[in-house]
C-alpha cells in the first residue's frame, strides 16, 4: 500500500480505509455499501498482493457527505 500522508486528509471527515477480505466479492460488496453511506472514491481495483492472503482495495470516504443512497 502506498503511503497516506496528511495533505490527504486536510479538512474534518475525510478518511482512508484500506479495505482486506478473503475474495474479490467480498471486497466490492463492502465497498459498494460504504459508497451507498459515504461520498467515497468509488468501486476501485481490487489488488493481491505476493505472499499476502485475501484481496486489498483502497477508498478515500468524506464521512460528512452522504453517498448516493443518502440519509
Amino acid at each position: 500500500m502506498e503511503r497516506i500522508d496528511e495533505q490527504h486528509l486536510a479538512e474534518p471527515g475525510l478518511v482512508v480505509l484500506d479495505i482486506t477480505g478473503g475474495d474479490e466479492d467480498t471486497v466490492r460488496a463492502v465497498m459498494a455499501t460504504l459508497e451507498g453511506r459515504w461520498a467515497t472514491s468509488g468501486i476501485v481495483p481490487v489488488r493481491r498482493e505476493p505472499g499476502q492472503p485475501g484481496v486489498r482495495a483502497r477508498i478515500y470516504a468524506d464521512i460528512l457527505r452522504p453517498g448516493r443512497d443518502g440519509p
